[in-house]
């Protein structure tokens, strides 16, 4: 599951929408960042690569970027076209809510991830919990619809997320928080870190744009490699729909999003940047009275690569092999492409 996803699970006006019955207009071309530096755009042809910046002196004193918006602008490219060059993993996935916990295994597919669930609450899946599963992937395996359902969500997903990528130049402002500074979970990665807030001249018309308008919060780049490597945001108004009649999202909520630098024995130098650490926690009400509450942490770990050119029928095959069979599969797709 790439970053574009995981930042459109802090999105919950989706889940107010959908407690709602309410189908918003989109106002919005796909994706579009413009600005003096450029323009990025995603979900249509080629994204353009920022122009150069103009060097601010007090910046460049200190060892900082000699413009934070130029700076987060070439992340923003590079985060959009992070599927030209990335691997696939294998990876366990620790989600945790309010309800339960789980754990999942998840194989990568350039036509989205298929996760198979291993555990709830600390505990073995039960007889009918573990043949559901089993069910499902198998649907998934036989269904030529089953297998479009999954790209479509995955392309909307995708595509949704790109949008809400694309708002960082723009509809915020960046001030250095201090000098050079590093990750807390990756202490090796050397990062820049801002401070931001809304840009008051931004026009936010979507409901994407003016759920994150609304925030304020710290992110962190890595120096080296100019990703994202950690995201922090707090609401620090409410957001309503339908001047808060159809739904209202509370100021307060919060999200944090991580992500490491994992590479394989004897791959490429560079690498790919994964979602470590996800937390979100937002309250809403839609319609009314209904209080909705989007409390989500989930953890990722154990990366392990897998062959780039996967079917949706593959991963869902492998998902459901223990680990070690698993290997000896990945290497008879490798050996049969």
């Amino acid at each position: 599951m790439t970053i574009r996803t995981l930042i459109g699970s802090c999105c919950v006006a989706a889940v107010l929408c959908a407690a709602a019955g309410v189908h918003y207009a989109q106002g919005e071309s796909p994706l579009a960042v413009k600005g003096a530096g450029g323009s990025v755009e995603h979900g249509g042809d080629s994204v353009a690569r920022p122009a150069p910046a103009n060097a601010t002196s007090a910046n460049k004193a200190q060892g900082l970027p000699e413009d934070p918006g130029y700076l987060v602008r070439e992340v923003v490219y590079n985060e959009l076209h992070d599927h030209d060059t990335h691997g696939y993993w294998r990876y366990w996935i620790e989600r945790r809510t309010s309800k339960e916990t789980q754990l999942e295994d998840a194989v990568e597919t350039p036509d989205g991830p298929v996760a198979r669930v291993e555990s709830s609450g600390g505990q073995p899946l039960s007889a009918d919990a573990r043949s559901e599963e089993e069910r499902r992937l198998k649907r998934l395996i036989n269904s030529p619809t089953e297998q479009a359902q999954h790209r479509k969500e995955y392309a909307e997903d995708e595509h949704r997320i790109g949008r809400i990528l694309a708002l960082l130049p723009d509809a915020f402002l960046y001030e250095p928080a201090g000098e050079e500074a590093r990750s807390e979970r990756a202490p090796e990665c050397p990062c820049y870190h801002f401070h931001f807030r809304p840009n008051p001249s931004y026009p936010a018309h979507s409901i994407e744009s003016r759920i994150f308008h609304a925030m304020t919060g710290d992110l962190w780049i890595s120096a080296d490699h100019k990703r994202l490597v950690r995201l922090d945001g707090k609401l620090q108004d409410n957001v309503d729909f339908g001047y808060g009649i159809l739904g209202r999202l509370y100021k307060g909520g919060w999200f944090r999003l991580e992500r490491t630098h994992v590479s394989a024995a004897g791959g490429s130098a560079n690498g790919d940047w994964k979602t470590e650490r996800l937390e979100v926690h937002m309250i809403g009400r839609a319609m009314l009275f209904k209080t909705i509450a989007r409390e989500t942490s989930e953890v990722r770990g154990g990366f392990s690569p897998v062959p780039p050119g996967l079917t949706l029928k593959q991963a869902a095959t492998l998902v459901c092999e223990p680990t070690d069979a698993a290997v000896a599969r990945t290497a008879s797709f490798v050996t049969t492409r």
